[in-house]
């Protein structure tokens, strides 16, 4: 016999978006033979594939027949922003994979740029609503370029521009980018001339900036010993159109031969010299000498000023005191010219200007300064094999500590440190007095005075010397194998005296300083030092030189976020102050946080030189567990949340999230959480004077659309459909009623055709009662629930036809072929010409009235006739000119009648003026 084949049977049939007619009787039938059927229906939205409310699958060898028993049903009603261009497309049913063809408004397009939409299992996909485009046209980029070639930009696409060479973005980038929104492009792309950093010679920026935008100014500070083209050592240069106003280039500054008086010597004579040259004076005739013996070139010239030649000088009397100094020598009566009194400040108060002060022809040189100094040291450094004596903590500027050396062990160094501005100085040291070492003294360099032919020498030891050559007595002592100062011929270059720097407190002195040998500089208050407090003889020359500046103020403080600025308090005087526009150089401010957050670390800033520090940052705190909300589901709960975190919520089975389903921790507290509402919508919404024409039901799933549609005499204002959006029908239908009732009654005539109720659009017409005539359209129509103008019934033997023209002159209204008795128009003139007589006739008797006329306006100027308001009828005077006559001898009086002058009077010689 055939072999027989075995089908496998049909399971339970899952139908999507429906179910089994009676499915709990059937269902002991299951699994179904091959050619079994069954009937079923369809839920809302969806339709078998009959169209029937029932129809049937049957199992076949494949399984269930249809594959899919429930279609989508798409009702196509219209397009947001577009169209069809068939029109039987519209209020149409479509089903799941039918398309349909659209196309959008210049302006428009479907996402992706799709041509058609399908109806699919969850609706239209894309919806039907045209959203905007970006048209390349609409962007204007002088001295840029769209480097895409697409004409149109679907919504939140990206485009990126460039700029032409010379040009960048407003952030500095010679590319930028603009997106696509729905309400246009985010931006109007912009490219700006700019300058880039340029060459600088002899000179730097004072600001770190990379480029600059036209009229940008760049400010520059030449080298030491450098000035600009205008004789400055700080110049600005601007950003324009052509690049860089001017090129910041400094060139070496110079010295010319100072103004001398007639005995004084300078040497050596140059036409120029560079910053560094020394200049040594001397007197001619055996005169003595006033002022320094030497000068020096700066970048701001001569330091000092050149001296006086004198045949005789006068003494000094006491010396000056110095508050919160003393002199080290012994007082006397009178002081000779030149003779020098050296100073030193108490403890805790620091010295700034020369510290030796010189008898100058009977005047002393200026005092120097001692300023009161804060800082303290720390620990007195420690020695090896050696201890502090009398040991008196805390240890303020001036201070001094002795040490000796244990027993075995000998000093090298001095004795004591001090504390200066918060340091001390270097300690000397302690070595085993067994292993000092000696030190040696070279023949070919020195010669010792008493000839001992030595080649060691024991610490401690003195050795006087001479050079080769010289007769002057030089000494030096062994210090553990070093000679103390150094046994050297070379010549030590002394400094003249130190110079008066610009905006520095007044420092005269005369006195020569030593190799070494330093000073300390003050600044003028206002002024801030750059550079080195302390300028240092060396070489014969005065180095560093520092610059004294003007304090520069700063702009309002730098915002934080969580954060604001707290009352500002000046460092320098201590005073309160109420949010100024700028703070002077020192000010401190304060920031405090918002609750929830605290500061960063100093939460201080201060103004330097025109610029705040770095200010502090808020820091936000953590959270607690995050909120509960009604018929949700929120994350695991932990004690601690960091600030920043974010945590989702989601609802339960029937409800819908309302709002963002995430909530952020902002600093010891949680951002607002959603809510969980119904996801159903109830009852369809009662529209007036409108009905509904979807099905009804108990309840509506969220997305689901109504339509309704107006009373009859009503019209739609807007969309005709609402939605169900998270339990609530979104959309308001309008019904507008747009019918007429009566017609408006007309005296002597009868409505033709009349009826209750009139819609939209409706006409009705009259006929006037024998023997009257109609007078205007014969016809109203009824437009938006109003009435047209209606006609007239009046006598027609009396009536009027179209209203008499004039020159220069018009009627303000549409004219008519007939106008009925007593019927009025009113008539105007044209520019600069004026009306005379009554603007309004009337039809009497078949006539219409006198009508006005349109006369030139006299002019003498626009000018005048405004100022002085001349109009028809006004009497005005005219005078000639000085030394010319009237030809009348009349007055000057004339008066304008229907746009002319009567009585125009000439002046012999020239023409008239007003």
């Amino acid at each position: 016999p055939s072999p027989v084949t075995k089908f496998q049977p049909c399971a339970f049939p899952e139908i999507k978006h429906g179910s089994q007619y009676n499915e709990n009787r059937y269902t002991p039938y299951f699994p179904a033979a091959v050619g079994n059927w069954y009937h079923y229906s369809c839920n809302d939205n969806f339709v078998t594939h009959s169209g029937l409310y029932l129809d049937h699958i049957i199992c076949t060898r494949e399984g269930w027949s249809p594959a899919v028993p429930c279609r989508r049903r798409c009702l196509f009603r219209y397009v947001v922003h577009g169209y069809t261009p068939s029109y039987e497309e519209y209020h149409k049913d479509y089903f799941q994979g039918d398309t349909v063809r659209v196309e959008c408004h210049p302006g428009y397009s479907l996402p992706n740029e799709q041509s058609s939409m399908t109806c699919t299992e969850n609706g239209w996909s894309p919806h039907p609503r045209c959203i905007q485009t970006c048209s390349k046209s609409d962007l204007e980029i002088p001295n840029g370029f769209i480097s895409e070639s697409d004409p149109t930009y679907p919504v939140h696409k990206r485009v990126q521009y460039k700029c032409k060479q010379g040009y960048v973005t407003t952030d500095g980038h010679t590319t930028g980018s603009i997106t696509c929104q729905q309400n246009g492009w985010s931006a109007q792309p912009t490219c700006i001339k700019y300058c880039d950093v340029p060459v600088f010679e002899n000179a730097r920026a004072t600001g770190h900036g990379t480029w600059f935008k036209v009229n940008e100014r760049l400010d520059y500070v030449c080298h030491d010993g450098y000035k600009n083209g205008n004789g400055h050592t700080r110049g600005t240069i601007v950003c324009g159109d052509n690049g860089w106003s001017d090129t910041p280039t400094c060139h070496e500054r110079k010295c010319t031969v100072p103004d001398i008086e007639k005995y004084v010597i300078a040497e050596p004579r140059k036409d120029t010299y560079r910053v560094g040259d020394v200049l040594k004076f001397s007197c001619r005739n055996r005169l003595q000498i006033v002022g320094p013996d030497s000068s020096q070139c700066y970048h701001f010239g001569w330091s000092p000023d050149p001296p006086t030649c004198k045949e005789q000088v006068k003494s000094c009397g006491l010396r000056p005191e110095l508050p919160n100094g003393e002199a080290q020598s012994t007082p006397k009566e009178e002081y000779q010219h030149g003779e020098v009194v050296e100073y030193v400040c108490k403890p805790r108060f620091l010295m700034k200007g020369s510290h030796r002060v010189q008898c100058l022809d009977g005047e002393w040189t200026t005092l120097p300064m001692c300023i009161e100094e804060d800082s303290t040291c720390g620990d007195v450094p420690a020695l090896a094999h050696g201890y502090v004596i009398s040991p008196a903590a805390p240890y303020h500027h001036g201070d001094s500590v002795e040490f000796n050396c244990r027993e075995a062990f000998t000093m090298i160094g001095h004795r004591s440190v001090t504390c200066i501005r918060g340091r001390w100085t270097q300690p000397p040291r302690c070595i085993e007095t067994d292993e000092r070492k000696k030190c040696k003294l070279s023949k070919s360099i020195a010669r010792e005075t008493n000839l001992s032919n030595n080649d060691d020498y024991t610490h401690n030891m003195n050795v006087i010397y001479t050079c080769r050559g010289k007769s002057e007595h030089r000494h030096s002592i062994c210090k553990n194998g070093e000679w103390d100062p150094e046994v050297t011929c070379t010549e030590v270059r002394r400094c003249p005296p130190p110079p008066q720097i610009p905006k520095t407190e007044k420092m005269t002195t005369t006195v020569n300083y030593q190799d070494g040998e330093k000073i300390s500089i003050l600044c003028q208050e206002n002024s801030l030092i750059q550079g080195p407090e302390e300028i240092e003889c060396k070489d014969g020359i005065w180095q560093p030189i520092p610059r004294c500046v003007e304090k520069l103020p700063c702009s309002q403080p730098p915002h934080i976020e969580h954060g604001t600025v707290n009352s500002p308090i000046s460092s320098e005087k201590g005073e309160e102050k109420h949010e100024p526009h700028t703070y002077t150089h020192g000010t401190k401010l304060n920031y405090i946080c918002e609750d929830g957050f605290r500061i960063s670390a100093e939460d201080g800033i201060t103004c330097h030189m025109g610029t705040w520090t770095s200010p502090p940052r808020c820091i936000g705190l953590p959270c607690g567990p995050p909120p509960l909300i009604r018929n949700g589901i929120g994350p695991k709960m932990l004690n601690s949340y960091p600030y920043g975190i974010e945590v989702t919520y989601r609802c339960s089975k029937g409800f819908e999230i309302d709002g963002p389903a995430s909530v952020k921790c902002i600093g010891e507290r949680w951002s607002r959480p959603p809510e969980c509402i119904k996801a159903k919508c109830s009852d369809p919404p009662r529209i007036a004077n409108a009905i509904l024409v979807s099905k009804r039901k108990k309840s509506y799933s969220s997305g689901e659309e109504l339509t309704y549609k107006c009373d009859e005499y009503y019209q739609m204002e807007g969309s005709n459909i609402v939605q169900c959006i998270k339990g609530k029908w979104i959309g308001e239908p309008t019904c507008r009623d747009v019918s007429c009732a009566n017609p408006p009654t007309v005296e002597n005539a009868r409505i033709l055709d009349g009826m209750p109720r009139y819609i939209s659009g409706d006409r009705v017409s009259y006929e006037c009662i024998r023997p009257l005539a109609l007078f205007g359209n014969r016809e109203v129509i009824c437009l938006d629930g109003t009435w047209s103008e209606p006609p007239q019934c009046k006598e027609s033997e009396r009536k009027c036809g179209p209203p008499p023209p004039i020159q220069s002159g018009d009627i303000t209204t549409f004219p008519l072929a007939e106008y009925a008795p007593g019927s009025s128009v009113e008539y105007q003139c044209q520019f600069l010409y004026e009306l005379q007589g009554n603007k309004q006739i009337t039809c009497r008797d078949g006539k219409w009235s006198e009508p006005p006329k349109c006369f030139d306006t006299c002019v003498i100027s626009e000018e005048i006739m405004e100022k002085h308001n001349l109009q028809t009828g006004d009497i005005v005077e005219f005078v000639c000119k000085r030394g010319i006559v009237n030809s009348h001898q009349s007055d000057c009086l004339v008066t304008c009648m229907k746009g002319k002058w009567i009585g125009e009077p000439t002046c012999r010689g020239k023409a008239t003026t007003f």
